[in-house]
C-alpha cells in the first residue's frame, strides 16, 4: 500500500516545543536511524506566521532568482512540517495504546487544516506569479497541474469538517488496532488470526473465519455509524465547495489529473468483460484441486492447494535477510536502498498487541528516507510487505532530492505500479523466500494478481454508488455490496455460512473505503500494468528492468499515462492492454505443470 501522505501533514520527536531550526541531522552522510529521529510539537500559529510571510514576500519578489530562494525556504519549511506530522503518526500506529502519541495524532488532525488555509494562499501567489513561466522551466508545470487541482478541494469553510473527518478516521482505525479475537485456546488481533484463515483443514480454517467475522458483527453499530457520518461529512464538504455531491471532489483530493470518472467506468467494464471470466476459471480449477463444489464459500476460497497456500520459510528476520539477498543481486541501486533501509530501523514489521492493522509505505522528508509499517503474519504477505512496499520506498529513495518535495511521488495508481510490479521481479529469488512452496507460489502470485483486480474494482464501484446517494442506510449499503459480489465476485457462495461476509458486510474491514475514498480503483490500474512487466519478465528480465527503471526514475513529474507512455508501457484504460494480460496470464496458467502439488 502506498504513501501514505497523512494529508499534508508534518514531523518532529522529543516532547518539547519545536524550536524553528530545521537543521538535520546526517553526519558524514550517515542515515540517522528511526529511532533517533527526534519529535517536537511544533508551535502552528508560528508556523503559520512563517507561511504568510513567505507568501507575501513572493508576491513581492523582484526577480526569479529572488522568487526561487523563497520558494525553497518555502519546500524547506513544509518538509519539515511533513515530518513531523509522519512521525507522529508512525509511532501512534506503532502503538495506538500510547497516550503521548494519541494525543499529538489528535493535534495534527486539528492543526493540519488550519495549514492547509496558508498552504493554499501560498498557491494562489505561485499560480498568479509572473515568473511562472520561469518555475515552469526549471521545475517543470507538474506542481502548477496539481496546485491547481488542490485548490479544488479546500476553502477555509470546511476547516471544521476536515477536522471531524480526521478524528473519524482515527477512530476507525484505533477500534481495529483494538480488535480480541477469542480463538481456540489464545486471543488475536486482526492480523494474527489472518493465518488461520488459510489453514488446510477445513473445520480449522472456517472457525477462524467465524470467529473474525463475529468481531466485526459484535462491532456492528460503531463501523455502520462511523461509514455513515463519514459519507454525509465527505457529501457536506462536496457541496460546500460548489459540487453535486463528493465524488467530484473525490477525484480530486486523489489528483486524478489525466483520467476521469467515465473513464474509470470503461475500465470496470472491461474487467467484467475480460477478467472476471479468467478469474471465474481460476476458481473452478482450485474446487477441483480441493474437492469441493462451486461456487465454493468465502473460507474454501481461502485455501488455494489443499496441502496449504505457499508460507515463506524462516523467521522474519531470514524473510528480511532473503529480501537483502534479492535487492543485492537485482541492481546495484536496489542495494544500496534495502540496506539503508535495514540500517536505518525503517521497517516496522512484526505484528505486535496494540499496533494498528495494515501495511504502508511513506517519507520521511527532512531525512530524505522513506519508511515501511507492516504486520508480519507468517502468510505469504510477509514477502510481499518485502517486495510491495519496498518497492515504493525504492521509488521513493531514487527520487528523493527531487524539488519540488511533492515530485517525489507520482499520483498514487503511478505509485501503485512500483510496488507491484517489484513484486514480479522477485520470482528469480522465490526459492529463497518460499523453499518447497516455491511452484506453489508461483501459481498463486500470478492468479492471485488476476483474481484481485474483480476485487478491487468492485471496491471502487461500490463506493461511486454509496456517493451517488449519500442517504442509503446501512442496510442498504449492505445490500448493494452483495449485490456487487454477484457482479464482480461470482465464485463466492452467499448462503450465510459466515455471515459477516455472506451477509454483504465485508466491505467494513477494508481500510481505504473508510479512510482514502476512490484510492482503491489505483491498486487495479497499477496492476494492469503491473501484469505488462511481468510478461516482459518471462522474456527478457534485463530489459523489463530497463523498462522499470526508466518508469521509476520519472518520480512525479508527469502524469499517470505519461509516465507510462515514457516508459514504452500501455495505459489501462484501453480494452487493448487488459485483454492482452489476460490472455497471456491465462495462457501462463493453464500451461502451468501443478504435477505433485496438493
Amino acid at each position: 500500500m502506498l504513501p501514505v501522505m497523512y494529508d499534508r501533514q508534518h514531523l518532529c520527536n522529543d516532547h518539547e516545543e519545536d524550536t524553528g531550526n530545521h537543521i538535520i541531522i546526517k553526519e558524514d552522510n550517515k542515515i540517522m536511524k528511526f529511532s533517533e529521529m527526534l519529535y517536537n510539537r511544533p508551535d502552528v500559529g508560528e508556523q503559520r506566521k512563517q507561511m504568510a510571510a513567505l507568501t507575501a514576500r513572493l508576491k513581492e519578489a523582484a526577480d526569479y532568482a529572488a522568487a526561487r530562494e523563497i520558494f525553497l525556504e518555502k519546500e524547506t519549511l513544509v518538509k519539515h512540517i511533513e515530518t513531523q506530522a509522519t512521525l507522529a503518526h508512525i509511532r501512534h500506529d506503532i502503538d495506538t495504546r500510547d497516550t503521548f502519541y494519541d494525543e499529538e495524532v489528535k493535534f495534527w488532525s486539528g492543526a493540519m487544516p488550519e495549514l492547509e488555509e496558508d498552504m493554499q494562499a501560498w498557491n494562489v501567489a505561485m499560480l498568479e506569479s509572473p515568473f511562472r513561466a520561469d518555475f515552469e522551466a526549471q521545475y517543470g508545470n507538474m506542481m502548477f497541474l496539481n496546485t491547481e487541482m488542490e485548490l479544488k478541494t479546500f476553502s477555509p469553510e470546511i476547516i471544521q469538517e476536515l477536522q471531524q473527518e480526521n478524528d473519524l478516521k482515527q477512530e476507525y482505525n484505533k477500534l481495529l488496532a483494538s480488535a480480541q479475537i477469542p480463538f481456540e485456546e489464545g486471543t488475536y488481533t486482526l492480523s494474527q488470526i489472518t493465518p488461520f484463515k488459510s489453514d488446510p483443514d477445513d473445520a480449522r480454517r472456517l472457525a477462524a473465519w467465524k470467529a473474525e467475522g463475529q468481531w466485526y458483527k459484535d462491532h456492528q453499530a460503531d463501523l455502520d455509524r462511523l461509514y455513515d457520518e463519514l459519507v454525509h461529512l465527505r457529501d457536506k464538504m462536496g457541496r460546500k465547495l460548489g459540487y453535486d455531491g463528493y465524488t467530484e471532489l473525490g477525484y480530486y483530493r486523489m489528483m486524478r489529473n489525466c483520467y476521469t470518472k467515465e473513464d474509470v467506468e470503461k475500465f470496470r467494464a472491461a474487467v467484467v468483460k475480460y477478467l472476471v471470466p479468467v478469474a471465474t476459471e481460476i476458481y473452478k480449477e482450485q474446487a477441483k484441486r480441493l474437492g469441493k463444489e462451486y461456487p465454493m464459500s468465502f473460507a474454501d476460497n481461502a485455501l488455494a492447494f489443499r496441502s496449504g497456500n505457499a508460507r515463506p520459510v524462516g523467521t522474519p528476520d531470514d524473510i528480511l535477510a532473503q529480501g537483502r539477498k534479492f535487492y543485492d543481486e537485482l541492481s546495484p541501486e536496489t542495494s544500496e536502498f534495502f540496506r539503508m533501509m535495514l540500517d536505518g530501523e525503517l521497517l516496522d514489521v512484526l505484528s505486535t498487541e496494540g499496533k494498528a492493522g495494515g501495511g504502508y509505505c511513506t517519507s520521511i522528508p527532512d531525512y530524505e528516507v522513506p519508511f515501511i509499517f507492516a504486520n508480519f503474519n507468517g502468510t505469504q504477505h510477509d514477502v510481499e510487505v518485502v517486495t510491495h512496499e519496498a518497492g515504493h520506498a525504492f521509488a521513493a529513495w531514487m527520487n528523493r532530492d527531487r524539488v519540488p518535495m511533492a515530485s517525489v511521488w507520482p499520483s498514487l495508481e503511478a505509485c501503485e505500479v512500483h510496488s507491484m510490479s517489484m513484486e514480479f521481479f522477485a520470482w528469480k529469488w522465490a526459492e529463497g523466500f518460499f523453499g518447497a512452496d516455491t511452484r506453489k507460489f508461483y501459481y498463486s502470485h500470478l492468479s492471485d494478481a488476476l483474481t484481485f483486480i474483480p476485487y478491487g474494482t468492485m471496491v471502487d464501484h461500490f463506493q461511486h454508488k454509496v456517493f451517488e446517494k449519500p442517504d442509503m442506510t446501512p442496510a442498504e449499503r449492505h445490500a448493494l455490496w452483495k449485490e456487487l459480489l454477484g457482479v464482480y465476485m461470482p465464485w463466492m457462495r452467499l448462503d450465510g455460512e459466515i455471515p459477516f461476509y455472506a451477509d454483504g458486510e465485508g466491505w467494513q474491514r477494508q481500510h481505504h473505503i473508510y479512510d482514502r475514498p476512490f484510492y482503491y480503483i489505483d491498486y487495479c490500474l497499477a496492476q494492469t500494468v503491473a501484469l505488462q512487466f511481468w510478461a516482459r519478465i518471462q522474456k527478457d528480465p534485463q530489459a523489463a528492468w530497463e523498462n522499470y527503471m526508466a518508469y521509476t526514475k520519472q518520480g512525479g513529474s508527469a502524469v499517470f499515462t505519461s509516465l507510462l507512455e515514457n516508459a514504452g508501457l500501455d495505459n489501462p484504460f484501453g480494452e487493448k492492454c487488459l485483454k492482452e494480460v489476460c490472455a497471456a496470464a491465462r495462457k501462463w496458467l493453464e500451461e502451468y505443470d501443478l504435477t505433485g502439488l496438493e
